[in-house]
């Protein structure tokens, strides 16, 4: 009997939703695979795909068949019936990444009121870059330009603060009940011109970065928008095109099933969840100021290193009070003097040193912890918008289906006109749905209970803080020891012979 590669069932573990392969995973898995059209319609014959989704047997008979066609073997049925090795071959596949996020998205559809996405899984869903345009613009009011890329999207597109602040708008709208972290304020009074752009720029990034990577807003057109568009202002453009664009309680295939997917026990196990996680917010807030003044504590002592080196350098070229009559023949002070200038060389690498460990702990630890703290805060601000209830957005909602019953929405794309479109059908379509208070709360409280999944999967960040913050303060220590281990010597030197007297 043949040996299954443990490959195949890695490949069924990465492909498998409820027990079975869906044709659109199975049709993905065959163009991994580089074969042509043809042998690739082939196999999808011989697996007879067409009938439904596959089984495990199928999916490792169609490996099987997807390696023997990339050894040039004609393909049929009886090679699986008169194959005699002991281990059926192992085809080559390539990336497949991709397969494992189409899989997480399909798992939540069979089962909604289950994330099942660790911190890893949501960090795959896109990386995106925040950085700096060198030049300001602007004849008279200069203004500071951001360069954003994104590796799902494959863009590269300047934006200025104030486009953030039209997506942040939509968003808002779009998803009341998902955790949209805060932006930060255009202006922030913490020092220099330059740290305060820098201070920007980061938060800007954890944003975008947070935004880009929740599972349900990094499918909304709003956010492709703002990743692809490469035309001029797009501030108001984005507006015209998306201002009109319903909630997602109007538009989700879920709303009509709502009180389906909220558990019985919701209410209780919110407010549990609520202090819970706010117990950590307070707590994480807590070694957040510890790890900001670590750095702050490293670049102080930079600072006196650098300061003793200079005192010790001064003391060095001083040359008054040295003649005999002061001495009375004593030595041991021009002796002592001799080696302050090494000293000061040598405090001036430790000063480096510190510097460099201040400036580690401020970008690894304190930005990963400013990364939790922001969704800690998008969730505490859920919550608030939560209790003020779901009247007010039933009442929005409510209008924006009178006023597009009255006008068609005006786009300018015609791809983004397409999408707005379609988000309206949707809407007309179940306005029954949309009239009933009762759904629009049970979904309220469902996009509540994923929401704080979501700030669970995000508490992993945690523990990764904790190991940065061991083998920062191991390197740290580290280097700053052997620095002073170098100096010693030259102390020895500098110390009169009878000095232990």
């Amino acid at each position: 009997m043949c040996t299954i590669p443990s490959f195949y069932r890695d490949v069924y573990d990465l492909c498998s939703v409820a027990d079975s392969v869906s044709k659109e995973m199975f049709t993905r898995l065959l163009v991994k695979s580089g074969l042509p059209q043809q042998k690739l319609s082939q196999i999808w014959e011989l697996m007879e795909a067409k009938q439904g989704s596959l089984s495990r047997t199928s999916l490792y008979k169609a490996l099987a068949l997807v390696a023997w066609a990339q050894q040039g073997k004609e393909l049929s049925v009886k090679l699986l019936d008169n194959f005699s090795g002991d281990e059926y071959p192992v085809p080559s596949l390539g990336d497949l990444s991709d397969l494992r996020q189409l899989q997480k998205q399909r798992q939540r559809q069979c089962h909604p009121g289950h994330l099942g996405m660790r911190y890893g899984d949501l960090c795959r869903l896109d990386t995106v870059t925040v950085h700096l345009v060198p030049e300001k613009k602007g004849l008279f009011l200069k203004h500071v330009e951001y360069q954003v890329t994104s590796k799902r999207f494959g863009t590269k597109v300047r934006r200025r603060y104030n486009d953030f602040v039209s997506l942040y708008d939509l968003l808002l709208g779009r998803f009341p009940y998902r955790l949209i972290p805060r932006l930060p304020p255009k202006k922030m009074n913490i020092g220099s011109d330059t740290q305060f752009i820098e201070e920007r720029r980061q938060w800007l990034w954890r944003w975008l970065s947070l935004v880009s990577r929740h599972p349900v807003i990094n499918q909304d057109p709003i956010l492709q928008f703002f990743f692809t568009y490469d035309g001029d202002d797009i501030q108001h453009k984005i507006r015209e095109i998306f201002r009109r664009v319903p909630d997602e309680f109007t538009t989700s295939e879920l709303a009509s099933r709502a009180k389906e997917l909220v558990p019985p026990d919701t209410l209780t196990e919110l407010a549990n969840s609520r202090e819970h996680i706010r117990l950590i917010t307070n707590s994480v807030s807590r070694v957040k100021q510890i790890t900001d003044g670590l750095a702050q504590r490293s670049q102080a002592y930079g600072s006196d290193m650098a300061e003793l080196g200079s005192q010790l350098t001064l003391l060095a070229s001083e040359n008054n009070g040295t003649s005999s009559w002061a001495t009375g023949g004593n030595q041991i002070w021009s002796e002592m003097k001799k080696g302050f200038h090494t000293i000061s060389k040598e405090l001036g690498i430790l000063s480096s040193k510190a510097m460099a460990q201040s400036v580690r702990e401020e970008a690894e630890l304190c930005a990963q912890l400013n990364l939790l703290m922001d969704i800690l805060f998008a969730y505490r601000d859920l919550c608030a918008r939560h209790e003020k209830g779901v009247m007010q957005d039933h009442q929005k909602a409510h209008a924006k289906m009178l006023s597009l019953k009255k006008r068609q929405m005006q786009g300018v794309l015609r791809g983004e006109v397409e999408s707005v479109v379609a988000l309206e059908d949707r809407m007309l379509q179940q306005e029954s749905v949309i009239a009933s208070v009762e759904l629009r709360s049970a979904y309220s409280l469902h996009c509540m209970h994923m929401e704080t999944q979501l700030v669970h999967a995000h508490l992993e960040l945690f523990a990764t803080v904790i190991s940065v913050l061991v083998s920062v303060q191991i390197r740290g220590h580290a280097e700053l020891a052997e620095v002073w281990r170098a100096i010693q010597p030259t102390i020895s030197k500098c110390l009169p012979e009878d000095a232990e007297q």
